[in-house]
Parts: structure tokens; sequence; C-alpha cells
């Protein structure tokens, strides 16, 4: 309980039924281990595709005056799997998952396809105990700011770019370091620096390490002179 009450602090909704997201984070190779008799999130996550791509149509639509084909490869790239993968590292979600042993051993936690899955099962569980509101305000938390570049990923690879930079050079060192942490509980946000030889060449901040670690990277790159996209 004590992981589904961080949770429910992260996504900023606290569940009158916590069940629900406890289901929402089981994949079927733990239901079929604990043989639960709620089963895993795949009906969940059925749901929760369909509330998504209502909620970003809506958005797009009262957002956006382009044409209806613009329009659908704007909700193409915002409903992706790559993006989804990438919402949920925001929010941490591959550290709530419940995976069997196997999946657990062979990195279940950091899947694209599973984390993307359980993201859309945790709109479904918000939506099934709140409704289209609170189902809505969650989506929309991760809507860019700057609709007209929607149809990029929201970040790259910046640190897998960086180290192949950097590996050109055999005696060069890339170190991150967690500097510090702001804000509340439910709203947290990490500092991390990132360091070549002992010396800072870039700072981020994010909802999660790995997302400051990644803007970290950006900036070093920028600065570098590297277009980062």
């Amino acid at each position: 309980m004590e992981n589904i009450d961080r949770l429910q602090e992260i996504i900023g909704y606290n569940f009158k039924r916590p069940e629900l997201l406890k289901q929402a984070l089981a994949h079927s190779s733990y239901a079929n281990e604990k043989k639960l008799p709620s089963g895993s999130n795949e009906r969940l996550e059925f749901l929760g595709d369909s509330v998504l791509s209502i909620v970003v149509s809506d958005y797009l639509y009262k957002n956006l005056n382009v044409a209806e084909g613009e329009l659908t490869k704007l909700r193409a790239s915002l409903v992706c799997e790559k993006s989804l993968h990438i919402f949920a590292q925001r929010i941490g979600l591959g550290e709530f998952l419940l995976l069997g042993r196997g999946e657990e051993n062979t990195g279940g936690r950091e899947r694209p396809s599973i984390l993307a899955d359980a993201f859309e099962a945790v709109i479904a569980a918000i939506y099934l105990d709140g409704g289209m509101e609170p189902a809505a305000k969650h989506i929309l938390r991760f809507m860019p700011d700057d609709l007209r570049h929607a149809g990029k990923p929201a970040f790259s690879d910046f640190k897998t770019v960086l180290q192949e930079i950097v590996q050109k050079n055999p005696e060069e060192k890339v170190e991150y370091v967690l500097i510090g942490e702001e804000g509340p509980d439910h709203n947290k946000r990490f500092v991390v620096e990132v360091c070549l030889n002992g010396q800072v060449i870039g700072k981020g901040k994010g909802r999660s390490k790995k997302e400051a670690e990644q803007l970290a990277a950006k900036e070093a790159l920028e600065l570098m002179g590297y277009e980062a996209q």
C-alpha cells in the first residue's frame, strides 16, 4: 500500500478504490503467477486507450485550427508507444509495476511496451474511479506546451548521444550526479548535473531522475554545439 500511496501523490489523484490502481499496475506475468482474481491490467489498458484517444482528440481540436489529416498525425504521435513510454518514465511508473519473476529478471520495468500499456491502464483506473474529468486532467499534464512540435518526440535519448560522442575519446568519463530535490512529494522535481571528467557540463530538472538526466545531457549537447532534438 505504501507504493500505491506514493504513486497517488505523484499522479495527483487519490483513489476511492485503490484496488483499481493496483490492478492497473499488474502485468499479466504477475497476475498469472499470483493467480489474481481480478486479472492483469490488459482490460484496463483496452479502456485506457479509448479514453486517451478521446481526450487527446478533444484537446487538439480545441487548440489547433488545422486540417483533419494534420490532427490525425498529431494525435498518432501523442498516443504512440514511444510517447507513452516517455510519459510513463516522467512519473517513474516502472518503479511501481507488479511483475512476475521472469519479467522482473529480464528488465520488464524498463520495457517500453510494458510501460506504455501500464500508462494506459492507469488512465482507465482513474476514469473508472472518478470519471472523465480527473482522467483528462491527468492526461493533459503530458501534452506539449507548443503543439506545433507535438509530432516530434518529447525528447530523444540524449544520454546515449552524449555517451557516443564522449566514447570517441576513451579517457573521457561522463557521470550523472543527483544534486537536489524540489517541491512537495506529489509534485517533486529532481535536479541532476552531468559531469565530464569531474567538470559540470549540463544541468537538468525533471519529474523523475531519468528525465532530469536526459535534460542534463540535452543541455550538455547544446553547449557542445550539437542540435539536440
